[in-house]
């Protein structure tokens, strides 16, 4: 591994090398790999063969060189070696842009071909992959171009910038590597950023007539100036609002209100003439960023019959209505910029026209910018604040009438409740404003086109001349709406021997929101979430890689999976899995050999458990797998319950079957559960068979046969017992004592006790259960205790003690003297036949029937207790 390299794209579990040593002694050799402790060990490596494999990624840009220390090891000699492996580059890193953001400011008169500005991004992958070239989107709509090797951004030729027209312009530069391989493709990689461009505005654009078309009118009653100077209508400095503003809505606001109060100089006053304003015209420096100020000036066709204010734009009338000759006058006025030095500059002009009207002959007709329209569009986003007005439309509503024919309303006709019109009272001309009133209303979810008509309708005259004009508004999407599940809960079940990965359930939801707003995330989290992992894009829950998932420890898992977006909203839903049991467990018994009694005519019963959560893999089923002869015991599949066939009635009827009379009958069982696939457990059973009518001979080994499958019953049996007896004796006690305190009404002054003899203790030895060579026989063992002396000192006479109630009979022992005891025959039979053994002499006092029960009447009772103390 001296010269070894290895490239930073391999994979994390790749076998990267084999070392290969040998022993000269020809001992087994260990492999062993080892790194400094303050590096990572990315390497592991089979101690056995020597392979070596990579256990985490590698990474050139962070750790360009690996070194290690191989060793080869006999047990007793340990030879070691370091090594350096060297990181090889692939193209995994992307270029990245440095010092964003880009911001620059360039004035509008910039040359073109001129550079603007220049960005730089690095790649940390070397060779071509670390090689940065620049690009432009949407080449074909910018004004801007790209050196794609300096990253040097220039205004295009024969192009310029206009602030008029475009404040800021956002240029998308795009940063691509020369490209490499990557896991065994070429793989180019790429990075965006924004350079916001802002444009610096300079003095080269003509003053701009806002409200255009211009078109006033002169009635019977207006009142002409006299040749007096006019005073200002409005202040020459930058104040003024008709010079600052960049819309029609202020200066016509303004104006309607200049026109219902006309201005008055004080030689107007004082001389008793007063003047009509016939209308203003309103321009604006076209410089928007530094604008000039303005000054009017009429060119020609007043023919003497009208003048204008210069620093306001106001015209009026100087010759009374009967002095008028044309119906119509076009005028020229003239407005020029005065720059900050004082001298003129820039000049623009524009027609205006004056009607001499006297007949309500014009209904009230709708302006756009271009002059009449009767179609209006807007694009706004859904949701505006609640009282914006869309300034995005530039309506004007002119009525060409005078006075009272020119009063009209003004309203909305369409979705109610949603925009609002201000003003609704018009006369002659309006600037028409949009309120919105109902910001809800306007989703985009529920409407992409929202249309509207402005109905304008003349109040007081006789014709009620009116005109509508259609309003478009192409809503917006934001992101308003958050991510909502298909369904609030997600039920999903999958087998517990599942693979790591495995698909559980997909879960889904939807954002209603369009483009990157309505892209969804899904993250799960929750105490039950630790086995589980969803695809972030498309909701598909699977159990993790490393997940071993057992229905007998955990069967349902519950957790919360997120839906999000990408501005973080997010909403809820609740994911429950339940694991499918597999059958996975074999049946087990209790012992791997188990000891029965069997009495002719009755059943012993075998019982196996099957570990598994559910039916059926846990149901058992039972069977007789081997015995010799095979005709003797039936066992039932579905119990475990083994009878002797139905033929075999006697003991003699089984010695017929086999000569081993002497035996121990051994079964092979096999419990079996109904699983898919099955799995079977067997055991060796041995069995002693009795007889009965040798057992109906002796009333304990009865009671013993009876209580052997349930030792608590004897226990049970034996309380009751004493319970009698207390109870009994309890009774006769509370009786005697209300008899006594009946009798003793009246006490002597002196009182002769007289000791009444007391009879001679009448022991009652019972040898109940006695059983030699054991413990637990004691537990059965009853003893009576000799009688209390009585001696009631406050009755007159003297009662009889009071007497328990006479005990069960004893059971019938064995005789000690002249007899032989008494051995029930047996027949044993065994599948493995063993060698006989002589039986033991039997023992005084003892019968072997009741040393067979009581010994396994004690296994069961200490298996018993010691399951209730474990519970």
């Amino acid at each position: 591994m001296a010269l070894f390299s290895l490239p930073e794209d391999t994979p994390v579990g790749s076998h990267v090398y084999t070392l290969n040593g040998t022993d000269p002694e020809g001992d087994p050799v260990s492999y062993h790999i080892s790194f400094d402790p303050s590096a990572r060990s990315v390497f592991s490596i089979d101690p056995n063969f020597g392979n070596i494999t990579l256990i985490e990624e590698l990474d050139r840009e962070r750790e360009g060189e690996i070194e290690a220390i191989i060793s080869i090891s006999d047990g007793l000699n340990l030879v070691a070696e370091k090594v350096t492996i060297l990181v090889t580059d692939a193209n995994d890193e992307v270029p990245r842009f440095i010092q964003e953001p880009y911001i620059v400011q360039v004035p509008e008169d910039i040359p073109a071909g001129s550079s603007i500005f220049k960005v730089h991004a690095m790649d940390k992958d070397t060779g071509s992959g670390g090689s940065v070239t620049y690009f432009l989107q949407n080449i074909q709509s910018t004004k801007f171009a790209m050196d794609h090797h300096s990253g040097v951004l220039r205004l295009r030729a024969e192009t310029t910038l206009d602030y008029e027209k475009a404040q800021a312009h956002f240029v998308i530069v795009v940063a691509k590597d020369g490209g490499g391989r990557l896991r065994g493709a070429d793989v180019v990689f790429s990075a965006t950023t924004t350079v916001t461009v802002y444009v610096e505005d300079v003095q080269d654009m003509a003053p701009v007539f806002v409200g255009t078309p211009y078109y006033g009118y002169v009635y019977e009653d207006t009142v002409p100036v006299g040749d007096l100077p006019l005073s200002p209508v409005f202040p020459p400095d930058a104040s003024c609002p008709v010079l600052q503003a960049t819309s029609r809505s202020p200066c016509w606001t303004w104006l309607s209100s200049a026109l219902a109060h006309p201005p008055h100089t004080e030689a107007d006053s004082g001389s008793g003439q007063q003047g009509s304003e016939v209308l203003t015209v309103v321009a604006m420096d076209g410089d928007r960023g530094k604008p000039n100020h303005i000054l009017y000036s009429l060119l020609n066709g007043s023919d003497g019959a009208f003048e204008i204010n210069e620093t306001s734009g106001a015209i009026l009338v100087t010759q009374s209505p009967a002095q008028l000759r044309r119906e119509v006058y076009e005028l020229h006025v003239q407005v020029t910029e005065v720059s900050s030095a004082g001298s003129p500059a820039v000049q623009a002009t524009v027609p205006v026209t004056i009607r001499i009207v006297d007949l309500n002959n014009h209904p009230p007709t709708f302006y756009g910018e271009s002059g009449p329209q009767n179609r209006f569009e807007l694009s706004m986003y859904e949701h505006p604040p609640q009282g914006e007005i869309l300034r995005g439309l530039k309506i004007t509503v002119n009525d060409s009438d005078q006075g009272a024919n020119a009063k009209f309303n003004l309203r909305m006709v369409g979705p109610g409740g949603i925009f609002r019109v201000v003003p609704q009272t018009v006369l002659n001309e309006a600037q028409v404003t949009i309120i919105v009133e109902n910001s809800a209303a306007i989703d985009f979810e529920k409407f992409k086109l929202l249309t509207f008509k402005l109905l304008a309708i003349e109040v007081s005259t006789p014709e009620k001349f009116s005109s509508t004009a259609d309003v478009l508004i192409q809503l917006l999407d934001t992101n308003d709406n958050v991510p909502k599940f298909t369904s609030h809960y997600y039920i999903a079940r999958i087998p517990e021997n599942a693979p790591g990965g495995s698909n559980v359930v997909a879960v889904t939801a939807v954002d209603p929101d369009t483009g990157p707003w309505g892209e969804v995330r899904y993250s799960i989290y929750g105490s039950g979430a630790d086995l589980f992992l969803v695809h972030p894009s498309t909701g598909i829950i699977c159990t993790q890689p490393w997940a071993n998932l057992d229905a007998e420890a955990t069967a349902r898992y519950n957790f919360y999976v997120k839906a999000e977006d990408m501005e973080g909203r997010y909403s809820l839903a609740e994911v429950f899995i339940t694991l499918l049991d597999v059958n996975d467990h074999y049946p087990q018994f209790g012992k791997s050999i188990q000891e029965k009694t069997m009495v002719l005519g009755t059943s012993v019963k075998i019982e196996a458990t099957d570990q598994d959560a559910e039916e059926p893999n846990n149901l058992v089923d039972y069977s007789i797998t081997h015995a010799e002869p095979a005709n003797v015991f039936d066992i039932d599949a579905y119990t475990g319950e083994i009878r002797l066939k139905n033929s075999i009635r006697s003991l003699d009827s089984l010695n017929n079957v086999t000569c081993n009379r002497d035996y121990t009958w051994s079964l092979e069982v096999q419990a079996k559960d109904r699983g898919s696939p099955s799995f079977s457990t067997t055991a060796l059973l041995k069995i002693d068979i009795i007889d009965t009518e040798m057992l109906s001979q002796n009333s304990m080994d009865t009671f013993l046969m009876q209580t052997k499958d349930n030792p608590m019953k004897a226990v049970g049996v034996l309380a009751g017992i004493m319970a009698i007896i207390v109870a009994t004796t309890v009774l006769i006690s509370t009786a005697t004592f209300w008899r006594n305190k009946k009798t003793n009404k009246v006490l002597p002054v002196r009182r002769v006790l007289r000791k009444r003899p007391s009879p001679a203790p009448h022991a009652v030895h019972i040898e109940w259960l006695k059983f030699n060579k054991t413990k637990a026989t004691a537990k059965f063992l009853l003893r009576e205790d000799p009688p209390n002396e009585n001696c009631n000192k406050n009755s007159l006479g003297s009662l009889p003690v009071p007497r328990a109630p006479v005990p069960p009979p004893l059971p019938r022992m064995v005789p000690s003297m002249g007899a032989a005891p008494w051995t029930v025959p047996t027949v044993s039979g065994s599948l493995t036949p063993l060698q006989p053994q002589q039986s033991s002499k039997p023992k005084a006092l003892e019968s072997p029937i009741q040393s067979a029960l009581v010994s396994e009447l004690r296994q069961k009772f200490e298996k018993s207790v010691a399951n209730k103390a474990y519970l």
